[in-house]
């Protein structure tokens, strides 16, 4: 007589998700398959943190064997230094790349480590890239210690003291080639292998022979699914796991199906399967995959445009001698000079002068630092007060200059409408297409059987993958960044391209803006000439400042220079110091002498120890191309003039402009920032063009901030666009540009709408079988990145006259 036997049903780990094979670990009702993996829940728990799971169940990663001993190297100071982006005397900042982070939970999780120990201050995840930037009191908490707390919680990092970035693009290179060499080694030799059984006309071949061909073809099938097509599975895994539903699960599910249907029919004897056409699908799935890669690559979306980004840096030589160079060209043991207000490029050693640095960009904490000589001042700090000396310790990582003019302080812009399109209709998309595929595979196996099904459904469901339209947006935004970078207009993201294309409203600073102060005509107007000393008091001063009415003056002074002290700039007003114990201000009338004073032309004052002596005079010289491109303007867009000057140059900006532009003097900083509010509260798409120093404010308060430069080394990162002087005259082309890059997308949009519609529409009559559609599939998306890189260059090439040769050298 048979005995019942009771079998408890299998359960999974509540952490992890992996099987439990005891049930000794049991914490809170809940099962777990280890220690570590109650540990990490046993922490989450008593820190109120089991939101963790209720964002994504069983979201954690497996804590068996975990050694705290394998960290030991990260209390060597060397190792640290190396390691670390920023440190201070109690802060540390450094940037981790955690493999295992996938989901909603990991990001929710890791930005909430501040929760489990009190010396984390921050944690910010870049989930695409798998990184988190951990700001940390180093008083407070080891990295070792962060480390191991990562560590413990699921997310060890992924640490490589050598070129880790270089090493990982490779190795991700080199995967998707041998993944595509191994599928299409197995797709030519199914293909050879399935020539006979098509020629087959009497059935001969398939009797004798196909049994054993077709295990022989199974076998080859292998590698190609567990190998090449496993990113395609994993993927769509990971996203019916977290219960959402991305582009590759319906490739995936047309995968299995044309996969199972073919290992049924060789199995059963009942035919000779599809893997001819299953092996093709996933070769020339991974074609275009490989071709999409190589071309992201080559057209370098990850910030990898930043190798020609001009910001320059000035270098002190032999005999005092100063000379500007490239930031990217700075070489360890140089000597850099850095001006108020200006960026430290690399990590450098203070030689001389006295250095007040604002960490603000790294820290968030605006209270300037002061250094002594001999410490060491990292890489993103800037300068507040006079001009200092600095030795270059390391080489700069130019893309750390872009974290900084990315950093999430100043980021405005949101996600894009197109962006915004596809993650928001994705899930929708993908529904249709199963339904439309389930549907026409219903009918199939009702009129010729499971076989015909299959094909049917694996073909819908691959030649309605909208690969082509994703990659629209990415191409045609990133080939047009680049072609205005080869303009000297640097985009903070793909993101500023369509922001432009919907400006309505645009306000111009006006010096250092509309005139080109390079080109100015200095004049000293006093009671008496300025004397040698009198000279190098006043060139001493302006040598800190980095405005562009200081660096006119400056240039044209011959005069020695000497030590400045107490040095300060007040936005909008002027500059104050002490030289050789006398005190210096230079400025406006009101800032120098208590008192406004007109005159006819751009005026900067200059007192000694209280008297005012006189002024300079500037005779504006407007930019060239300045009166075509306002007539450009004018009819598409409301133009208005903010200058903090007084209304002197009236009739000259009005020659320019017309009456009917309204222009707007004697404006501070935060009159400008209230003007900008202003109009967007009505509405109004604003773009702010300013030098980036006296406007900060108004640019980053504006839908898009174009900072105007002769110098790029004092850019401000609240800007969105970094425009080189010389080349504001083609701001109307940049415009027209931008708005015909947007059309392109639509267009996209348009023609996979049309393909998307066709393909349907025959697919789901049989008339198109899983290899045909395989191929059309990678063949749209090349027609997509071709239209779109090739339109945009086009487009480029009728407005920017660019040679034909550099604008499509990829």
């Amino acid at each position: 007589m048979a005995t019942l036997q009771h079998i408890e049903p299998k359960t999974n780990c509540f952490h992890c998700g992996d099987e439990v094979k005891t049930r000794s670990f049991l914490l809170d009702e809940e099962q777990f398959c280890c220690q570590g993996c109650q540990t990490v829940y046993s922490i989450l728990s008593d820190n109120k943190l089991g939101d963790y799971y209720r964002i994504s169940p069983n979201a954690g990663t497996k804590q068996a064997n975990f050694q705290e001993s394998k960290f030991d190297y990260l209390d060597d100071a060397n190792v640290i230094a190396s390691l670390l982006d920023f440190k201070d005397d109690s802060l540390a900042k450094i940037t981790f790349h955690i493999p295992v982070m996938h989901c909603a939970s990991c990001v929710w999780l890791i930005e909430n480590l501040y929760k489990l120990n009190k010396g984390i201050v921050s944690a910010r995840v870049n989930l695409m890239r798998k990184e988190v930037v951990v700001m940390y009191n180093h008083n407070e908490i080891s990295l070792r210690e962060l480390v191991i707390l990562l560590a413990r919680t699921g997310y060890e990092p992924a640490i490589n003291l050598g070129n880790e970035e270089g090493e990982k693009k490779t190795v991700s290179n080199k995967k998707i080639y041998y993944q595509l060499g191994i599928a299409g080694f197995c797709f030519g030799n199914v293909m050879l292998l399935s020539l006979p059984d098509y020629f087959d006309f009497t059935g001969e071949f398939h009797a004798s022979m196909g049994s054993f061909v077709g295990f022989v073809m199974l076998v080859l099938a292998l590698p190609v699914l567990f190998y090449s097509d496993l990113d395609y599975l994993k993927s769509a895994y990971a996203a019916l796991k977290n219960r959402v539903v991305n582009l590759d699960v319906p490739i995936s599910l047309g995968i299995v199906a044309l996969f199972g249907v073919s290992v049924y029919e060789i199995v059963s004897h009942t035919g000779a399967g599809y893997l001819d056409s299953f092996t093709g699908l996933i070769f020339f799935l991974l074609l275009g995959k490989a071709f999409q890669q190589k071309t992201f690559d080559t057209l370098s979306f990850e910030r990898d445009y930043k190798s020609y980004f001009p910001i320059s840096i000035t270098l002190k030589g032999a005999n005092n001698t100063e000379t500007t160079i490239p930031v990217n060209n700075l070489k360890v043991g140089d000597r850099m000079l850095i001006r108020n207000s200006e960026l430290i490029p690399a990590d450098a050693m203070l030689l001389k002068g006295r250095a007040l640095i604002d960490y603000s960009f790294v820290t968030g904490e605006s209270v300037p630092v002061e250094k002594v000589y001999g410490e060491i001042i990292y890489a993103g700090g800037r300068q507040v007060g006079e001009v200092v000396e600095l030795e270059v310790i390391k080489s700069v990582k130019q893309s750390y200059l872009t974290q900084l003019w990315n950093n999430e302080a100043f980021t405005k812009v949101k996600e894009t409408f197109f962006t915004s399109l596809v993650n928001s209709n994705s899930k929708r998309f993908t529904t249709i297409v199963l339904s439309i595929a389930s549907i026409a595979a219903i009918y199939w196996y009702n009129v010729q059987g499971l076989e015909m099904a299959a094909k049917v459904f694996a073909s819908v469901l691959i030649i309605t993958c909208p690969c082509a339209l994703a990659l629209s947006t990415p191409f045609t935004l990133g080939n047009a960044m680049r072609i205005f970078g080869r303009k000297k207009m640097y985009l903070k993201n793909t993101a500023v391209i369509e922001e432009m294309a919907a400006i309505d409203t645009i306000i111009f600073d006006k010096t250092g803006t509309l005139s080109d102060t390079s080109q100015s005509e200095v004049v000293w107007y006093g009671t008496e000439i300025l004397n040698d000393y009198q000279l190098m008091l006043v060139k001493s001063v302006l040598r800190q400042s980095t405005h562009p009415l200081s660096r006119s003056i400056y240039e044209q002074l011959n005069a020695e220079i000497s030590e400045v002290a107490n040095f300060q700039e007040f936005a909008g007003k002027g500059l104050i110091a002490t030289v050789d114990n006398k005190e210096v201000k230079i400025g406006s009338s009101a800032f120098v002498n208590g008192e406004k004073m007109f005159s006819s032309q751009t005026a900067v004052y200059v007192s000694i120890d209280g008297k005012v002596l006189g002024n300079f005079a500037l005779n504006h010289s407007y930019r060239n191309g300045l009166e075509n491109m306002i007539a450009d303007l004018k009819g598409n867009y409301r133009l208005f003039v903010l200058s903090g000057d007084n209304n002197r140059e009236e009739g000259a900006l009005k020659a320019i402009f017309g009456n009917e532009v309204p222009l707007y003097f004697e404006q501070k900083p935060e009159d400008k920032l209230k003007f900008v509010a202003d109009q967007k509260a009505k509405g109004y798409k604003v773009m702010m063009v300013g030098d980036g120093l006296n406007d900060a404010g108004a640019l980053k308060m504006s839908s898009i901030g174009v900072s105007i430069t002769e110098n790029v080394a004092s850019f401000s990162p609240a800007c969105d666009v970094i425009l080189e002087a010389s080349m504001l005259g083609k701001l109307a082309s940049f415009l027209k540009f931008s708005k015909q890059s947007v059309n392109v997308i639509k267009a996209c949009y348009a023609i996979s709408l049309i393909y998307n519609l066709v393909g349907i529409t025959i697919t789901v009559q049989g008339k198109l079988s899983p290899v045909f559609t395989a191929i059309l599939m990678p063949l749209s998306s090349i027609t997509i990145m071709l239209f779109t890189t090739g339109l945009v260059s086009y487009v480029a090439y009728k407005l920017f006259n660019l040679n034909k040769n550099a604008l499509w050298k990829f």
